[in-house]
């Protein structure tokens, strides 16, 4: 099994930048789709981005253009660089692996405690 821990959120102002990790551990880091997730307060949980094993990725429109996803498996981590941060990207960001269940992606396993990205206008 994979366990993932994510880490370096922060406090940034209106147009700057962060960089999130996904540290995994685990043999299967190579083979896993890794997604990111995030979640604001009295907001659901939205997929924000996910990459395959082979490097193909996804990005929520919302998103799409300021932030990239990319995997480094010799360092068994997957990161979130996220440039030109807006305060509605405000919350708190997980990354969970990815399974196909009744024919869609969806997040798998538990969440963990996630890292809070706060963004002041």
């Amino acid at each position: 099994q994979v366990q993932l821990e994510e880490s370096g959120g922060g406090l940034v102002q209106t147009g700057g930048s962060l960089r999130l990790s996904c540290a995994a551990s685990g043999s299967t880091f190579s083979i896993s789709r890794i997604g990111w997730y995030r979640q604001a307060p009295g907001k659901q949980r939205e997929l924000v981005a996910r990459i395959s094993s082979g490097g193909s990725t996804f990005y929520a429109d919302s998103v799409k253009g300021r932030f990239t996803v990319s995997r480094d498996n010799a360092k068994n981590t997957v990161y979130l660089q996220m440039n030109s941060l807006k305060p509605e990207d405000t919350a708190v960001y997980y990354c969970t692996l990815m399974h196909y269940v009744g024919g869609t992606l969806q997040p798998f396993g538990s969440w963990g405690q996630g890292t809070q990205v706060t963004v002041s206008s």
